[in-house]
């Protein structure tokens, strides 16, 4: 259980694989995802190392696999996920895999080359069709009579002179719709208005064989006269891109390649429709193993690119791999070990040896479904230092519920815990949808956060009295006010009835639970609020700090500083409760010690605090809480002072003292003393002694007296400082809590009451639409916009105000070698 609140303790450890079992044993560690394997030849070059070959080959499989699964998704063919996790394949078998992708990779490109091919050609003849029946319009209406005239105004006086018999070449082709203007613009200038075009569209757009994408085309005829015309024309066409197609003069002609062309485009659908239920079906086929294929390549490839981070012996019989590894997983590595050596047959066992390091290991924290959001919080921040303290476990209770101080509302908390619960309650079947969808992602991932920030939200609106900007009158309220009501009461006529605690009979108590649900209505509702919320900020943030300060001795205990508890943890709290706990003190003071008829004369706590700092007692406006406040103040503020020296300059000094203790027992010693005449003994003791000071006077020379000064002056200050911008920081929790409460409640006066006041015979159907008005604005201003600035706010008081009193967040994640989480980097993409 302890391991909860710090990071699992970890070991080097030295595993000697068989080079036959070598596979075998890393694939069953990958399963196992327990170690983090070193690489232990840095300086050797990638494509130097003795496995690269198989690498290559890996990703030469994985290649052709993402092509057939880029055909498969063109086909929208859905693959088949059956959840099934197929062990690593031998490396024999790695024969038959490249040669199965290998066959289906040429089978499909054959396919898509012919299949290419043959969409060409019927673009061709569907081209060609289109151009045939229309140019059998065009000359149709040539041999209108006005349209015969113009033609030939067009062409008269070119070369035969005016007169002379006309006789006009025409070529027809397909263009791009959109390159229709600039073609007829290019032909009218080069040619100087010596031909005659005309065009037509084509209704149904034409596939384009090699991208599949529909494209709009025209169909276009052009009549000239003369072969310099005719070249000009096409190379126009030609630089557009037009496609030129053979078009007979006669209309018999034309008419029966119309019929030959009708012909063979039957024909060759007949054959395109073949040749894609050829492709479907292979497709469907591949996409029942697709998913299989691509883990089975994957861990080969990760196998292989691990065996790569070994060493291998002399004998070339033997890899030496270095894992770094939790200390309670052991057992589990050792199983896995002979479990991997069994199914490779070999007959020599796998070592694992601890080894003795002065490494810093990497930090590991185990989490499950629920702590891992909590967890993922933290790490956002800085993935702590070895075996520090965790503050994940804590954050649990205290990030849930700093949000819902500032969000605290029955109705919205409701609401969110709603939408929680219906993640975690259906979270098999959306893990198995895999959504692609980032934003729902990341709050699925969140869910059991947002269910406590829900749960949380719903106890604080209770404890604020607030749904949806409205009391609920659960108990009574404490103050008399019904005798008032009636016809001659005192309430009739009056706009603003004030009450008075002080009198008898008003005020019978306070509220059972929460706040008195009288304040809704009252004018000075925002006064009251304000002082309790913010009163009630300063004493969670002083607390929340507090217990901050607090754990960092439980990191000072267990790594065994015990200069820092006396000249760190005992001045830091020290400091904190003389000043900023007193104030809190105060609060609860003034709370207990005035009453409905004391209350005007109750002082101002921040003038009282502002004093006491000053050592100012002589203010006549402000006057004393309690008898002795002066010499209990100005002890508490000379003890806080006096902690600043105790950070500042005692710890320094005694850091530089035990360097010169250790640095004067070195130099103590003349380590060049005679052991000839010593025994053996002696001179084994004196030579552990002299590797033990020599150790001692390296570690000291590290000492800088200058940078030690400067580093604890920067943390005295900072810390010192931080202790009253932390504190004034943790206001954020009453001003977050009444802009919630205040935009709650316009949002209800400024929609909701208008359906309410409607007293028409059609408000029922207006109130409907204002209802769904308020929903929607509830859901997109306050859930979703206020929700999020509340989240961003409590993180930040975590972060900042929170966690660095003793988690400084420096070390590095402990990244296991693990299939299942290179397989969801490669299937949740």
């Amino acid at each position: 259980m302890g391991e909860l609140f710090r990071s699992e303790e970890m070991t080097l450890a030295q595993l000697f694989l068989q080079s036959e079992a070598a596979y075998c044993c890393v694939s069953e560690l990958g399963e196992l995802g327990m170690v983090q394997f070193r690489d232990l030849n840095p300086d050797v070059n990638v494509f130097q190392r003795k496995f690269v070959n198989e690498v290559r080959r890996c990703e030469e499989m994985d290649r052709k696999l993402r092509f057939v699964e880029k055909e498969i998704k063109k086909a929208a063919i859905p693959m088949v996920d059956t959840g099934e996790n197929p062990e690593v394949p031998f490396p024999r078998d790695m024969i038959d895999l490249e040669a199965t992708f290998e066959k289906l990779e040429n089978e499909l490109k054959e396919i898509n080359t012919n299949q290419e091919a043959l969409k060409k050609n019927f673009l061709e003849l569907t081209e060609l069709k289109h151009i045939l029946h229309r140019t059998q319009q065009f000359f149709d209406e040539m041999e209108d009579p006005n349209l015969l005239e113009e033609s030939s105004a067009l062409m008269e006086g070119s070369e035969g002179g005016r007169g002379a018999p006309l006789r006009l070449g025409f070529v027809a082709g397909v263009i791009s719709r959109e390159r229709i203007p600039t073609f007829e613009r290019m032909l009218w200038r080069v040619c100087r208005g010596n031909v005659f075009l005309r065009k037509a569209e084509i209704e149904d757009p034409l596939e384009d064989p090699t991208t599949g994408d529909q494209v709009h085309k025209s169909v276009f005829i052009i009549f000239f006269q003369g072969d310099q015309l005719k070249n000009r024309v096409k190379k126009i066409c030609e630089g557009f891109r037009a496609s030129l197609y053979p078009c007979p003069e006669t209309p018999q002609e034309r008419k029966e390649m119309l019929a030959g062309v009708n012909s063979r485009i039957d024909d060759l659908q007949m054959v395109l429709n073949q040749t894609e239920d050829h492709r479907q079906r292979v497709l469907q086929a591949a996409s029942k193993t697709m998913r299989v294929w691509f883990i089975k390549v994957r861990k080969m490839k990760a196998i292989y690119h691990t065996l790569n981070l070994c060493n291998i012996d002399v004998t070339q019989k033997c890899l030496i791999a270095e894992v770094w590894c939790p200390v309670s997983d052991l057992d589990s590595i050792q199983f896995a070990l002979r479990r991997g050596t069994e199914r490779s047959g070999s007959t020599v066992p796998s070592i694992l040896n601890r080894m003795q390091t002065k490494q810093t290991p990497p930090t590991f924290n185990k989490t499950n479904k629920f702590t891992s959001g909590f967890q993922n919080i933290v790490d956002a921040y800085g993935i702590g230092n070895y075996r520090e303290i965790n503050p994940a476990p804590y954050t649990i209770i205290t990030f849930p519920f700093l949000f819902a101080v500032m969000f605290g509302d029955m109705g919205h908390g409701v609401l969110m815990t709603c939408a929680a619960l219906y993640l975690v309650i259906r979270e098999s079947r959306l893990l198995s949808q895999k959504s692609d969808n980032e934003i729902f992602n990341m709050v699925f991932a969140g869910r059991y956060i947002v269910l406590l920030m829900g749960i949380f939200s719903i106890y604080t609106g209770i404890i604020y009295n607030d749904c949806f900007s409205k009391s609920l009158n659960m108990f009574g309220s404490g103050w008399s006010v019904r005798p008032m009501f009636g016809p001659k009461g005192t309430l009739d006529g009056n706009a603003v009835l004030q009450l008075d605690p002080a009198v008898p009979g008003v005020f019978n108590g306070p509220y059972p639970l929460g706040i008195d649900p009288i304040w809704n209505v009252a004018t000075n509702k925002l006064t009251f609020l304000n002082s309790f919320k913010m009163k009630m900020s300063v004493i969670l943030g002083v607390i929340h700090m507090l217990f901050g300060v607090s754990l960092s001795l439980f990191n000072h205990l267990y790594f065994k500083k015990p200069l820092n508890i006396f000249l760190g943890f005992i001045p830091e709290i020290v400091f904190m409760s003389s000043l900023f706990g007193y104030l809190v003190l105060l609060v609860f003071y003034k709370w207990t010690a005035y009453d409905a008829f004391t209350s005007r004369e109750a002082p101002s706590l921040l003038i009282h605090f502002i004093n006491m700092c000053l050592f100012n007692y002589n203010d006549p406006t402000n006057k004393p809480l309690y008898r002795g406040q002066m010499g209990i103040q100005v002890l508490l503020v000379l003890i806080a002072l006096a902690c600043v020296p105790c950070m500042l300059i005692v710890k320094t000094m005694v850091l530089r003292r035990q360097h010169l203790w250790k640095k004067h027992l070195v130099c103590g010693y003349d380590s060049t003393y005679n052991l000839t005449n010593l025994d053996f003994e002696c001179r084994n003791i004196l030579n552990i002694h002299n590797a033990v000071c020599a150790n001692i006077l390296v570690f000291s020379s590290q000492f800088n007296f200058g940078d030690v000064a400067v580093h604890q002056a920067i943390h005295t200050i900072e810390y010192c400082l931080g202790c009253i911008s932390n504190t004034a920081s943790y206001l954020r929790l009453w001003a977050l809590s009444l802009a919630h409460a205040q935009l709650s409640e316009v949002l209800w006066s400024m929609v909701m009451h208008l359906g309410l006041s409607s007293r028409s015979g059609g408000g029922f159907f207006g109130l409907s639409i204002i209802f769904s008005a308020f929903a929607t604005l509830t859901v997109a201003i306050l859930l979703v916009m206020e929700g999020l600035s509340a989240f961003l706010h409590a993180l930040r008081l975590h972060w900042v105000e929170f966690q660095n009193k003793f988690y400084s967040g420096q070390g590095f994640k402990f990244v296991p070698f693990s299939f299942e989480s290179i397989l969801e980097g490669r299937f949740d993409e």
